[in-house]
């Protein structure tokens, strides 16, 4: 069982104190809930000693003591004598998903509705599937004409890419996890960018990396010299980054900046892995950039990740690896420990549709930029004290909401019906409360009824009752 110190808890807590309008222990209990919804302290996790949290936080005893009896009315502590307090979640009776409930928006996951071509799509890839059957079904590299579609997409941006360059997974999240798994060792380091996607900081944690963090802002971009520092003062084994259309400030990284990453972390033998999994969703911007890999010279290059789950859509869960041969095989081979391979029918679904990809693209950014400058406009009109910056692609705003309360508001804003990503989630150790991602990718109606219920939401942080929520499911 993991236990969490006091000073650890501390630093998580943040400045609680200037968010809490009511009673110190109530305040303190709120915080420590918003943190287990959150997921940033797992369950089961045993907190720290009521004496020393207090110590840590310059509380009283007794103040400690009411916010854990709280958390254990609320159902999110469970205490034992002799092996301390240990988080949970209360047993709430089975709720409905949320596409059943048509009183929760759920904007937590950054996506398109499915493309309206890919029921078409499908139909015709049944008519393909026959030709398969008389095979085993358990593919680990991807079917011939999906890997050979896409090395031609690579070739046509600029990328030479063969066919057995590509191994096909089951979406974005499979690759990043496989590429840890198989590339980390426990106590490596790795080089991540600070914010990031959190459930690729979860693979990489998991794969045993120790994270090397480096600042990237909708001002500024990247930070050009702690990359440089990171690099090579902690030669990481692998490097994590979103060059094109970050996640979630929206970033894309100067291709000089491209360049010398690629020759630094060749010069020290460190992996560096691109997720492009919104790389051609420009809104304003080029839509033809080259792929990161095409920075790096042949035999050297580093490792892409791709996804049709940003434009195609996320049901169809295919993704790929783009990697020199020695590495798709190895982790082809590693690949059978975890899964058997993709499925079929999947695959000819997004062959077919890649066909017909660039017409797809354009719109998509149609359909972006309509949302993008709606949202804009409706949250400059509702809450106009936010710093609202404008991405030039992929499917979300990184807003500055001018006060450390964005775990807040997501939590009143669940009392409102919408369910958000709060900053710290893309973060670590509690950092990003000033800030709140906000995707423009669905429907009109859905960003105006966003809108409303975080402008009622706003008014309320602070003073709202924390809701019998947790229901936070994934993240993308």
């Amino acid at each position: 069982m993991t236990t969490l110190t006091a000073r650890t808890l501390s630093q998580l807590l943040g400045d609680w104190r200037a968010l809490e309008s009511g009673s110190a222990y109530a305040g303190l209990a709120d915080r420590i809930r918003l943190l287990v919804l959150d997921g940033r302290i797992p369950l089961g996790t045993r907190l720290p000693a009521e004496r020393e949290l207090a110590g840590m936080l310059a509380l009283s005893r007794t103040t400690v003591t009411a916010a854990y009896a709280l958390l254990r009315d609320a159902g999110f502590l469970v205490s034992t004598q002799g092996s301390g307090s240990v988080a949970r979640l209360p047993h709430l009776a089975p709720r409905a998903p949320e596409e059943d409930r048509p009183d929760v928006l759920d904007l937590s996951k950054a996506t398109l509705p499915a493309y309206p071509g890919v029921a078409a799509a499908a139909t015709r890839a049944a008519a393909e599937l026959p030709a398969y059957l008389g095979n085993s079904g358990f593919d680990t590299v991807g079917l011939g004409v999906l890997r050979e579609a896409i090395a031609d997409r690579y070739r046509r941006r600029g990328l030479p890419t063969e066919a057995d360059e590509i191994l096909v997974t089951i979406g974005a999240q499979h690759a990043i996890a496989l590429v840890s798994r198989v590339l980390l060792s426990r106590g490596d380091n790795v080089l991540v960018e600070s914010p990031s996607y959190p459930h690729a900081i979860e693979a990489l944690r998991d794969a045993g990396g120790r994270l090397r963090q480096v600042s990237v802002s909708t001002e500024a971009g990247w930070d050009e010299s702690g990359l440089e520092q990171v690099l090579r003062r902690s030669s990481p084994t692998l490097g994590y980054l979103m060059p094109d259309f970050h996640n979630p400030t929206g970033q894309t990284m100067p291709d000089e900046l491209r360049d010398k990453l690629v020759e630094i972390a060749n010069s020290i033998g460190t992996v560096l892995v691109a997720d492009e999994t919104m790389g051609e969703l420009a809104i304003d911007g080029p839509t033809h950039t080259l792929p990161f890999a095409a920075h790096g010279a042949s035999g050297n290059r580093p490792i892409l990740i791709g996804s049709v789950g940003k434009s195609l859509w996320g049901g169809l869960r295919i993704g790929w690896i783009r990697a020199e041969r020695p590495i798709i095989q190895r982790l082809a081979r590693a690949r059978m420990s975890g899964d058997l391979g993709t499925p079929l029918l999947e695959q000819l679904i997004v062959a077919d549709l890649l066909g017909d990809y660039d017409r797809i693209l354009e719109d998509r950014r149609h359909q972006l930029r309509i949302g993008r400058d709606h949202l804009l406009a409706a949250l400059a009109d509702r809450i106009p004290e936010w710093d609202v910056p404008v991405p030039d692609g992929g499917l979300t705003c990184w807003v500055n909401l001018g006060a450390p309360v964005s775990s807040q508001l997501t939590l009143a804003a669940r009392n409102e019906g919408l369910l958000l990503g709060a900053g710290p989630r893309f973060g670590t150790d509690g950092a990003f409360e000033r800030f709140l991602r906000i995707p423009f990718s669905n429907p009109i109606a859905d960003l105006d009824r966003a809108v409303d219920a975080l402008a009622r939401a706003w008014q309320t942080v602070g003073r709202f009752a924390v809701a019998d929520q947790n229901d936070l499911g994934a993240l993308v």
